[in-house]
């Protein structure tokens, strides 16, 4: 990037935004604490670009400076870094012309000449006052190539015939809408469309269908066995589990015999239960491994106090581990010995 200096004759000594730029303004800090304001020095900067007719003179930086409690210096290196901001005077329409690949393929130095003609040399501004310009790096409309950005807006599909009526148009004072200048829409192909134009793809009639295309079927056996006649292992394996399932299930629905429940009676001895507590229950959650769940179940056992707990023996300790799920849990937690502590307490 080469160097960018300001004009320091044409910027004059003062600056001031316009009444209606400060409610921007005011947004704009608004996104920042107090004391992160500078981070709205780029549009600020803008804003002050805008004001001062496309172009930031010294005064107007000095003044965003100014606002955002910034050193002068540092919002001058912001000016200079991002060409987005221009540091001499421009015209009332300024055009920048992309000279990248796409653009320059599709003729853009073709339209450097209509400039050049029209307007005179990069970075003056012509006779008139109405015109200036420059040429920039990739403006990201590649596809409508080629492509000038005329103040906020871009003019597209241009020719050098098309872009100097555009010119000659605003120097002459004649606004001229931005777009494309051949007959697209946006950057659809150019001419009529010719794919998609089937009404059938947007008035709901193509999706009447009941299904969907191309569902799997549930297919015959005959068809999933191979030329040799044997079924395949995974047809095999999935139909053996199937069964195995369906067995199961039917095991499970055997409730009349109650060989089920026989068959899964926990292993030991089933403590001895009482019908209803002895006074007040105790509180078994002190237990250390007993909490409200297993509490519950214990309740549903006849199980209410620590003097019950501490009077098992291994047999009836096997059987609470089975019936429970948690084989060893008493003997881990060590519950006998706690109920009989909190059960001596009780009584002492």
């Amino acid at each position: 990037m080469g160097v960018r200096r300001f004009d320091l004759a044409a910027g004059g000594d003062v600056f001031s935004f316009h009444a209606s730029t400060e409610e921007k303004i005011s947004f704009w800090l608004s996104k920042y604490p107090e004391e992160r304001k500078r981070s709205a020095v780029i549009p600020l900067l803008w804003l002050a670009q805008k004001d001062n007719a496309g172009w930031l003179s010294e005064p107007a930086m000095r003044e965003v400076a100014d606002r955002l409690e910034m050193p002068y210096i540092r919002v001058y290196e912001v000016a200079t870094f991002y060409t987005m901001f221009r540091l001499q005077p421009v015209g009332q329409h300024h055009i920048q012309l992309c000279g990248t690949t796409p653009c320059m393929l599709r003729g853009a130095n073709d339209l450097k000449e209509v400039c050049e003609k029209v307007i005179g040399s990069k970075g003056q501004v012509n006779e008139t006052g109405r015109l200036s310009w420059e040429e920039v790096e990739c403006l990201g409309a590649c596809v409508n190539a080629p492509v000038v950005q005329i103040n906020d807006y871009y003019y597209e599909d241009l020719t050098s015939e098309t872009l100097e009526e555009v010119l000659r148009k605003l120097d002459s004072g004649v606004d001229v809408a931005p777009g494309t200048f051949v007959k697209r829409h946006k950057s659809a192909p150019e001419g009529d469309a010719v794919t998609l134009v089937d009404a059938a793809l947007y008035n709901g009639s193509a999706a009447a269908s009941a299904s969907l295309p191309n569902l799997p079927e549930e297919l015959p056996e005959t068809t999933l066995k191979p030329r040799d006649g044997k079924m395949p292992k995974s047809v095999k394996k999935a139909k053996s589990v199937k069964a195995e399932a369906e067995a199961a299930e039917k095991a499970v629905e055997k409730t009349d015999t109650g060989s089920a429940a026989e068959n899964n009676a926990p292993e030991g001895q089933k403590p001895e239960g009482l019908e209803a507590p002895k006074g007040e229950p105790d509180d078994l959650k002190k237990i250390s491994g007993i909490g409200p769940k297993i509490e519950g179940i214990l309740n549903e056992l006849g199980i209410f106090h620590f003097s019950q707990i501490a009077a098992w023996g291994e047999a009836e300790v096997a059987w609470i581990d089975d019936y429970l799920k948690f084989k060893g849990r008493v003997a881990r937690e060590n519950w006998i010995a706690q109920a009989t502590t909190f059960a001596d307490e009780a009584t002492s």
